[in-house]
């Protein structure tokens, strides 16, 4: 005969193993979720490739399956697959899948354009001005994410801090890659671009002090420009000037507003009350950052200056609150690219105040500003 208390004392356990269970399934979700992310960037690729976002904005931002194929040029037997496309797609918020009206059930459902997918229409009169989709259509290429699956054999290299995954793929570093094709470098400027009129308009608009008192500023690592034209723009009465390597020069455009100077960011720097170096130093390593900042500190006027650096780029970790974790996560996965496509890196506050002490530089101010880059003002 069982002992009358018997069952009590099972209960305990049963609910241990009912909360182990809810752990172990909980944590299963993760690993499929993580495991499967390339699916996603796959997804949004195939999305970018069809046109997508502006196929739904031709369409008068509302756009069925029916309109979408047609838009595409996809074939009638593709219509189940591009369902289940835009279902992904939907589920991460790309776009959004509305019922018009909600309570027919018969009524056909469309798809539209959120704020993340008007960033990824891709050019135009419909296109919205701040559109990253130069920015973000390379980075789901094969050319950047091949390399990613050699990641562990490109760890075990003793020469790994010396050669970036990118030119064990592919035989050349992308800096290479980029001098040696005119295609290549427009391209890649034209991300530059692309990022740089949305976080100028999110720098200037925020954070307009910044630049106030100056009368002279150097874009080092300036490209075609664009931050430079923004801030002459906002404040003509800043001398703006762009300085970068000499192919880069030689092709940027004219009539800008902004002056143009060829030179070697590692041997001189112009004198000025501020130097810009925005999504510069991300691509390089310690070594390389703090002759970078030796420069810096040298154009203007060494500690005696009353000058500053002006950096735009990521400060992992800045966001103490829990609410933006998907900005850290942002911001770590750009680190592990930036160290795959050229051994650069982003970094954390101390990474950052070690860099400006060796430099020679004594305080420094951080200015977070929404998504992913921070605003580093660096004093002598």
């Amino acid at each position: 005969m069982a002992h009358p208390g018997a069952g009590d004392h099972q209960e305990p356990q049963a609910r241990h193993d009912a909360t182990d269970a809810e752990e172990l399934l909980q944590a299963h979700l993760h690993l499929w979720s993580h495991a499967l992310g390339y699916v996603k960037s796959m997804a949004l690729k195939c999305a970018l490739d069809l046109r997508i976002p502006d196929a739904i904005q031709r369409c008068g931002g509302a756009a069925t399956l029916d309109d979408l194929l047609a838009a595409t040029g996809l074939p009638p037997s593709s219509l189940p697959f591009l369902r289940r496309l835009m279902r992904a797609l939907t589920a991460s918020r790309i776009f959004s899948l509305r019922q018009d009206p909600a309570d027919d059930p018969a009524a056909v459902s469309s798809y539209h354009l959120t704020a993340t997918s008007r960033l990824l229409l891709s050019g135009g009169d419909d296109a919205s001005c701040f559109s990253l989709f130069p920015a973000i259509y390379p980075l789901v290429q094969e050319g950047l994410v091949s390399p990613m699956l050699r990641m562990h054999e490109w760890m075990g290299r003793h020469d790994a801090a010396s050669t970036s995954l990118y030119e064990v793929a592919h035989g050349k570093g992308l800096w290479d890659t980029l001098q040696a094709s005119a295609a290549y470098r427009a391209a890649f400027q034209d991300a530059m671009d692309a990022d740089t009129r949305l976080v100028m308009h999110a720098v200037l608009g925020g954070s307009p002090a910044v630049f106030r008192g100056l009368t002279s500023l150097v874009d080092v690592g300036g490209g075609r420009g664009r931050a430079a034209a923004a801030i002459a723009g906002a404040f003509p009465h800043i001398q703006c000037t762009v300085m970068d390597l000499p192919h880069v020069v030689a092709e940027a455009p004219a009539g800008n507003g902004v002056c143009f100077l060829a030179g070697d960011m590692f041997e001189h720097i112009p004198s000025a009350d501020a130097l810009l170096l925005k999504w510069i130093l991300h691509d390089w390593d310690d070594a390389n950052c703090i002759k970078i900042m030796q420069r810096c500190l040298e154009a203007i006027g060494g500690k005696e200056g009353r000058g500053k650096v002006i950096i735009i780029d990521a400060v992992i970790g800045s966001v103490p609150n829990d609410d933006d974790a998907i900005c850290r996560e942002a911001q770590v996965l750009c680190d592990l690219q930036i160290m795959a496509a050229f051994n650069g890196a982003e970094r954390e506050e101390h990474e950052w105040r070690r860099i400006f002490l060796e430099a020679g530089f004594c305080d420094y101010k951080i200015t977070r500003i929404r998504g992913v880059k921070s605003i580093i003002e660096v004093y002598p």
